[in-house]
């Protein structure tokens, strides 16, 4: 629907708000319903909540709307033409906002292993690796590369946290002529931060002031879901943690902005007590948030926990959302955000996938703090080629070789040659036996064609190769000798390779070695110089 602009004040007088909401720009006022407190406490009815019930009765839609009375008005405050801003004066700067996102969660919720969404934390999380630091030029550069893959959300930092991200965010506004990033780059940037702070009002929160002042189009705020970290590491009541979700999610939505909820250590959490790990949830649906992030944040979960987990969660949360918004469309997105301090992250995000989610969170080459996070370089192929998941990177499939390495070398850092689909090894093949069956058919040891995520083939010789990869590197050549020649030449060859491996000498590296080898061999070779002394 192609809505006109409606401003805060215009929509208040559509649905008839009473005016002290208008007044009310402070969402740390607001209080949950009672149904999300853990124990019985006096309940004041919120001005977004009334918001809510007066939308729920709202009869006054637009004609030629939805099946709801409240889609047009959730429409325009989703509308990408609600948030296009005109160009800003000098003096606006510091408040100006990036052009609204994709709208990529405005369809109601996004459902794998069908659709994923793929959102990037490298330059956040992936940062927090030993040994990674970052500069901001830097940071500008891997955000334009990673935009250019299509990546639909790129967590940029977190602006309460440090001056670096401060300045990111501040140069990512300017125009490209004056080092700023791209208008397509800036509507996928996600500014990084938390809840409030206990007994303070969510719009006096100095770090959440930093996330509005960001531009950012998209927010993430992580939020603690397990009941024993927050009464024991937080040493918050229960109830206030419930509060400090509600009244953070609802004061970044008032501000126009899509929120998302790492809800952490999740998974933990569910295990420690569930219910107070799904009331987490619902205060977060219940505040307006579009994304409910599931995080392994200690990485021992396993795959089948993640499985079962992530379909009560969504189970549970279908009946919230019913609760809240009324039977229809679901609109809650859920995701998954795994660590690897058991090699499982890949595989929890391929499995939360399966279970339903619709959006992972993951960084290229899997950097992140401790044992790093989910390689999206790992998820992303397997999706796309194994599960025939539609993402909108499949389309650069081809370059995420190119994207892994660019990143290695602009963090100065030496590529894993193991890694999955990425690695100079991936498709490497050294035994002889595997070496002949790919010259039949290379089906016959790869899981894939390499040229679909920019890789390829690659045959080692050694002493445990067989003739037919010294048979793989004649043919390279391509010398014009007969066939019969060229097999037994390749024997000589080949036996002599393992010769000199016995005496130490390794050729897996020195294909221009072989090749001398081999051009040795043919008739009227001529060297090119001559040792005279």
């Amino acid at each position: 629907m192609n809505a006109p602009h409606v401003s805060y004040a215009k929509l208040a007088s559509i649905i008839t708000l009473a005016p002290s909401f208008l007044n009310a720009h402070c969402v740390g006022a607001f209080q949950p319903p009672s149904s999300l407190l853990v124990s019985r406490s006096t309940s004041r009815p919120g001005c977004n909540i009334a918001l809510r019930e007066k939308i729920n009765e709202s009869t006054t839609a637009p004609a030629n709307v939805g099946s709801t009375s409240t889609d047009w008005i959730r429409e325009e405050f989703e509308s990408p033409s609600r948030t296009q801003l005109a160009t800003p004066q000098p003096s606006e700067a510091k408040n100006r906002r990036f052009t609204s996102s994709e709208g990529l969660l405005n369809k109601g919720r996004v459902v794998g292993p069908d659709r994923v969404l793929v959102y990037d934390t490298t330059l956040r999380d992936g940062t927090q690796m030993e040994s990674i630091s970052v500069s901001c030029n830097d940071k500008l550069k891997i955000t334009q590369r990673l935009s250019k893959f299509n990546m639909d959300y790129i967590e940029a930092g977190w602006p309460g946290s440090n001056p670096k991200d401060e300045q990111f965010f501040s140069q990512a506004k300017l125009p490209m002529e004056e080092g700023g990033l791209d208008e397509i780059t800036k509507s996928k940037l996600v500014a990084f931060g938390s809840t409030r702070r206990k007994g303070i009002k969510a719009c006096d929160d100095g770090q959440i002031q930093k996330l509005i002042e960001s531009g950012a189009p998209t927010i993430c705020i992580v939020a603690k879901a397990h009941l024993w970290q927050v009464t024991d590491i937080i040493r918050a009541d229960p109830d206030e943690n419930l509060q400090m979700i509600f009244d953070s999610v609802s004061h970044l939505t008032q501000q126009g902005r899509e929120v998302m909820v790492d809800l952490e250590h999740y998974f933990d959490g569910f295990k420690f007590d569930k219910e107070y790990t799904l009331k987490c949830c619902k205060a977060a649906m219940e505040g307006g948030a579009k994304v409910l992030v599931m995080c392994d944040t200690n990485g021992g979960t396993m795959p089948w926990e993640v499985d079962q987990i992530t379909r009560e969660t969504i189970a549970t949360c279908d009946v919230f959302e019913s609760d809240i918004f009324g039977a229809g469309e679901k609109r809650v997105t859920f995701g998954m955000h795994a660590h690897n301090d058991c090699g499982l992250a890949v595989a929890n995000s391929l499995t939360a996938a399966k279970a339903g989610v619709g959006l992972i969170q993951g960084t290229v080459n899997g950097i992140g703090e401790r044992t790093g996070n989910a390689d999206l370089c790992s998820i992303v192929p397997s999706l796309a080629l194994h599960v025939d998941t539609k993402m909108n990177v499949n389309e650069n499939l081809e370059e995420i070789t190119g994207l892994s390495r660019f990143l290695d070398e602009t963090l100065n850092r030496t590529p894993n040659k193991g890694a999955p689909y990425v690695g100079h090894s991936a498709f490497a093949h050294k035994g002889g036996l595997h070496v002949a069956a790919l010259e039949r058919s290379p089906d016959s040891y790869q899981h894939i064609d390499p040229s679909r995520v920019g890789n390829q083939l690659r045959v080692l010789i050694s002493e445990l190769s067989g003739r037919q990869n010294i048979l793989g590197k004649i043919k390279k050549l391509d010398l014009g000798i007969a066939d019969d020649v060229v097999a037994e030449r390749a024997l000589v060859i080949l036996d002599r390779v393992k010769r000199l491996e016995s005496m130490g000498y390794t050729f897996e590296g020195a294909d221009a070695s072989v090749e001398l080898m081999i051009l040795h061999s043919t008739q009227g070779y001529c060297p090119p110089f001559r040792v005279l002394d």
